[in-house]
């Protein structure tokens, strides 16, 4: 993360904001084009307007603020000593205010009639308890958090990919328990939604929300942990550890022809001569998946 904090917080609220607009948002467009009935293939193009949504606004913000934009997430890194648990209520306000905005924008688009068919919120489905929406969030944040952790945060994760593969991870966890739970796996997800909905008129179950805040927070918190103590144990992978699949690249090979200490010149002009390794420092700035590294004394 690079920027300042109220930098970053402005870039959780527009995330946050994003994901809900184009998120719950898909679900309100799916019952309109449905009037008023959700099928399964519906939920997949739901699942995929999920999966783009967030993998745009991680490679979007994943630099500034690292593209919580969910505090379940923000929780579960400040609980494995990766954020700062100062910042965790700044975030997780600045994620409400996002959502809610999100789903403003929801009505402001579809009119009152969004709200009349729950601004795309997630309720339990027919048949399932309190107690198995929680277990069924958990399961499914588990699986987004297991993603960041794996693409995200360890140093040896191929560059690129983190932004694509956690949108896939919440595609799929809905694919799984959208039918049973709507598949929220983030509070602020289902906080917007419930919220404009009740401003608007509309009902929303209240009564359930603590499913989508217990469930998904646990299931975060334990992934984080589970892979600290089993994918990378802190004893096997060293603090400066290479990051990507090729590690780090240092030095550099003596031209032929050309005396040390002395510069090549090309067709780029003036090359400096190679430095040792030891004279080299990385940065590195990681953010959500999306990482930048340079040498000091180097044009990026």
């Amino acid at each position: 993360m690079v920027g300042d904090l109220p930098r970053r917080l402005v870039a959780e609220a527009i995330g946050t904001l994003l994901l809900v607009l184009f998120g719950p948002g898909a679900v309100v467009a799916a019952l309109v084009m449905g009037h008023g009935t959700l099928t399964y293939a519906a939920l997949g193009f739901i699942s995929l307007s999920f999966a783009v949504v967030i993998a745009l606004v991680v490679y979007a913000f994943g630099t500034t603020s690292g593209a919580h934009i969910n505090p379940a997430v923000t929780i579960a890194l400040a609980a494995g000593r990766r954020f700062p648990w100062s910042e965790v209520p700044l975030y997780i306000v600045a994620q409400l205010v996002g959502a809610f905005a999100g789903g403003l924008l929801i009505v402001g688009g579809f009119g009152r009639r969004a709200a009349a068919l729950g601004t795309g919120q997630t309720v339990l489905g027919p048949g399932v308890g309190y107690g198995q929406g929680i277990l069924l969030e958990a399961l499914g944040t588990f699986l987004l958090l297991l993603t960041i952790m794996a693409l995200a945060v360890d140093r040896r994760a191929p560059a690129g990919w983190a932004g694509w593969m956690i949108g896939l991870a919440v595609a799929g966890e809905i694919f799984v328990i959208g039918p049973l739970t709507g598949g929220s796996v983030n509070p602020a997800r289902t906080f917007g939604p419930y919220l404009t909905t009740s401003l608007f008129g509309g009902h929303a179950p209240w009564a359930q929300f603590g499913v989508y805040v217990i469930g998904p927070i646990v299931g975060a918190v334990v992934a984080v942990l589970v892979y600290d103590a089993v994918a990378r144990p802190a004893r096997e992978v060293p603090e400066e550890a290479e990051q990507g699949t090729a590690g780090e690249v240092v030095g550099a090979r003596k031209p032929q022809g050309v005396e040390p200490g002395r510069a090549a010149r090309g067709a780029a002009g003036d090359i400096p001569a190679a430095r040792s390794p030891e004279h080299d420092h990385i940065d590195e700035r990681v953010g959500h998946g999306i990482r930048r590294r340079w040498r000091h004394g180097h044009e990026r």
